[in-house]
């Protein structure tokens, strides 16, 4: 195996070949005892990481926040919310994190704020003030939606006009025209980056450039005006991350956002591949089964990027996805199989890899039975629109447990004690009863659990550059069997990943030299060879 290249490292930005380790905070210690994981929660586990091999934490919001839609509307983006800690808690964790050289990309939402920011709160007690035009007002609304249900046009009796909010309406829009907002947004950006952190995911960053006139949301004229100048005004000169969340990314414009040249971000996250399990023409919670065929040739697709000037990232899971290994694998028989095989799939395709926190341990979702285990704002308003409809009750719960965001959200499975070792209190949202099986402490003892499979692939991609730099060729098999060559110079890996729960034919010339990682043992031969369910593995081939 090749040494990390320390020369490359020079050269490029610290995150081509790191692996990103998304943390939910509410959700991944409690550290005081009140049911809500915190910031000494997690510098607690930071040994774990460590173990695991990540080289960062995105870190979901921490900022001051009522709360509303979980800490993405923020009232202050220069304190911490009090039930995460202290800035001295903050500093520490940022200081801790680089002693393990783990570095902390925070979460970022400049689409919008929380109604309670002072800004709105100004905005609207006086509407001749500057901060009036930070947001988004208008005499009428037009036919425009929210993302969580209904009007996104709030009227304001105080103010005698409408606002615009995208999101929920204690979510209102930021006025990205005004040039004064911007430079108030950079100079925050700047307070956070001179504190030492790594990097910044940014929340909805493709809506910014918005043109609500227009009916105009996503992509508008000016977004990557705004994001140059932003490059310009706060990260620029540092080696730093910058991901967007950008759900209209295409193939086309992805480019746009991550071409070193232009000067915007490092990368975007494209969710091209979420829409597999959607019925055509239909929202998140209308679902099919996925076609196996279908998620290759979408995986495939985003790896015919130009490299050099365009970055993909890789992730299965995040805070507002169902887990992955209920979705696209098997969380029941093959649960252990699926949930490496998927891993395997995906962190040997080039770009940088994410993790979301309990997917190395093969974290499932979470059923409910009633609207009142549902804590989510987007599937409690979901249920209510439908219902009041006339849908079925039973129905509605069973797309909110096949699609719904509390399924990511519940609390990490640390062991098997009360709560999962998560919380001496009753968390703040209920524990997977499963956790007595699926737990960090059972899969650290089995040197065959998933967590294993992660932390091996990590290494790799930290230390053979084929994953970072490699080319990469999707190879001529069955429907249910994605494989894939990665190529550099002389070296060449195969990676093959039984997508299904059915025995597949694998039929390849190829001849392996040595296995680097797989789930079950590998056929001498590839002609003609049986794959079992969810059978993969990573290989050198000579």
């Amino acid at each position: 195996m090749n040494e990390r290249n320390s020369v490359s490292k020079v050269k490029e930005p610290w995150w081509k070949d790191a692996v990103i380790y998304q943390i939910y905070p509410k959700s991944f210690q409690d550290s005081n005892g009140d049911g809500v994981g915190d910031l000494q929660g997690i510098i607690s586990r930071l040994d774990y990481l460590q173990q695991l091999g990540v080289d960062a934490i995105w870190l979901c919001p921490v900022y001051k926040s009522p709360g509303i839609d979980n800490g993405y509307d923020i009232a202050d983006y220069e304190q911490i919310d009090p039930k995460y800690g202290t800035m001295a808690d903050m500093e520490e964790l940022i200081a801790e994190g680089k002693k393990r050289g783990i570095r902390i990309v925070m979460d970022l939402v400049v689409n919008h704020t929380s109604d309670q920011h002072p800004w709105f709160v100004e905005a609207r007690k006086h509407p001749d003030s500057p901060e009036h035009d930070y947001y988004v007002w208008r005499e009428r609304p037009n036919d425009l939606k929210s993302a969580f249900s209904g009007s996104a046009w709030e009227y304001d009796e105080q103010v005698g006009q409408y606002y615009l909010h995208l999101f929920a309406k204690q979510q209102p829009d930021l006025n990205w025209t005004n040039p004064a907002l911007r430079d108030k947004i950079y100079k925050m950006m700047n307070f956070w980056i001179a504190k030492g952190i790594g990097g910044f995911r940014m929340d909805v960053i493709e809506l910014i450039g918005k043109q609500p006139d227009a009916g105009v949301t996503a992509n508008g004229p000016k977004l990557h005006d705004y994001l140059q100048e932003m490059h310009r005004e706060t990260f620029g000169e540092e080696d730093f991350l910058t991901v967007g969340e950008t759900w209209g990314a295409t193939l086309d414009n992805a480019p746009l956002y991550s071409d070193p040249d232009r000067k915007e971000l490092s990368m975007v996250f494209q969710f091209e591949f979420t829409n597999l399990d959607k019925q055509a023409g239909k929202e998140k919670w209308d679902t099919r089964p996925v076609d196996p065929g279908e998620l290759k040739q979408v995986l495939a697709k985003w790896q015919r990027l130009d490299f050099k000037h365009a970055w993909n990232s890789l992730f299965w899971d995040n805070h507002d996805l169902p887990r992955i290994v209920s979705r696209f694998g098997n969380d029941g028989k093959y649960r252990v199989e699926s949930a490496k095989m998927l891993a395997m799939i995906l962190h040997c395709l080039r770009g940088t890899p994410y993790i979301y926190e309990g997917e190395e341990i093969g974290m499932t979702n979470r059923h409910v039975d009633t609207i009142d285990e549902v804590a989510d704002i987007e599937s409690v308003r979901m249920y209510n629109e439908r219902v009041a409809a006339g849908a079925d009750p039973k129905q509605v719960i069973a797309s909110i447990n096949s699609q719904g965001r509390d399924n990511a959200r519940t609390p990490m499975q640390w062991d098997d004690s009360q709560n999962a070792g998560f919380s001496s209190a009753k968390p703040w949202l209920a524990v997977n009863p499963n956790y007595a099986a699926i737990n960090v402490k059972a899969a650290l003892a089995d040197p065959d659990s998933i967590f294993y499979v992660y932390q091996k692939l990590i290494a790799l991609r930290h230390h053979d550059r084929i994953l970072v730099d490699g080319d990469f060729s999707l190879l001529d098999t069955s429907a249910g069997v994605m494989a894939y060559k990665r190529t550099l110079g002389d070296e060449q890996l195969l990676v093959v990943g039984n997508l299904t729960d059915q025995e597949q034919v694998l039929d390849l010339p190829d001849q392996i030299a040595s296995v680097l990682v797989a789930n079950a043992p590998v056929p001498k031969s590839l002609t003609k060879a049986v794959l079992s369910p969810y059978q993969a593995f990573v290989a050198r081939i000579a």
